[in-house]
């Protein structure tokens, strides 16, 4: 794992981080659109300082931004590649250390449904997805209908949660989709904390080993797509 970071100052600064920056910087996807609405927001972007302000939970309300990574990777075992976060956040509030594994989204789905994935799994799968299922206290046989890369992702905001000493984890979905492209994928993984969610919405999802797990989709700005 790399533990040594340079600045991204700019989101051209983004793209070179990307697993293949040539395919993935596109005008209208997700990785290009994202880097400009962070970047230029040099900490939250709007939307998503208001719906922390907006979630009714005291200890995302006065959430101060500490630092971003762009593109960060987290090991996991199994598998072949690490889980690679379009941002992760390091904020703090007044109860504590916060973590916020964030997924940018426009039209792209959330990778293939897991029941997908291992009917012909890579060497290490089986192992992975017994894993993060365990950790992120899921029956494995629920996720087969779940996108790959929103049970990634929420793993990572509790893995580095946990690695921060935070007592609060984020998954937040970014997306620019103005018409919610693949909300109802994100409706399903909720579901199996019995969670409803909304747009701009942050929800307390679970207590995983001491760490209050919350899930949240906000509504990027369309003038970045």
């Amino acid at each position: 794992m790399t533990t040594f970071y340079s600045p991204a100052d700019r989101a051209e600064d983004w793209q070179q981080l990307l697993a293949k920056p040539n395919l993935h910087w596109k005008t209208g996807y997700s990785a290009k659109s994202l880097a400009y609405s962070w970047t230029e927001a040099r900490e939250f972007p709007a939307e998503v300082a208001q719906a922390l302000r907006d979630s009714g939970i005291p200890a995302l309300q006065d959430t101060q931004f500490l630092l971003g990574f762009p593109e960060y990777d987290v090991p996991l075992p199994g598998g072949r590649r690490p889980s690679q976060n379009n941002v992760l956040v390091l904020t703090r509030s007044s109860q504590g250390l916060v973590t916020i594994a964030v997924e940018g989204k426009v039209s792209e789905l959330f990778s293939l449904p897991i029941g997908k994935r291992s009917a012909s799994p890579s060497p290490g799968e089986p192992e992975r997805l017994t894993y993060l299922s365990d950790l992120m206290a899921l029956e494995r046989a629920d996720l087969d209908g779940i996108g790959y890369q929103l049970l990634h992702r929420s793993t990572s905001a509790v893995i580095e949660a946990a690695r921060f000493g935070a007592t609060q984890a984020i998954m937040m979905v970014h997306s620019f989709s103005q018409p919610l492209d693949h909300f109802d994928d994100y409706i399903n993984f909720a579901g199996l904390y019995n969670v409803q969610v909304v747009p701009n919405g942050v929800f307390l999802a679970d207590n995983l080993g001491g760490i209050d797990f919350y899930l949240g989709w906000v509504l990027g700005d369309a003038e970045y797509l």
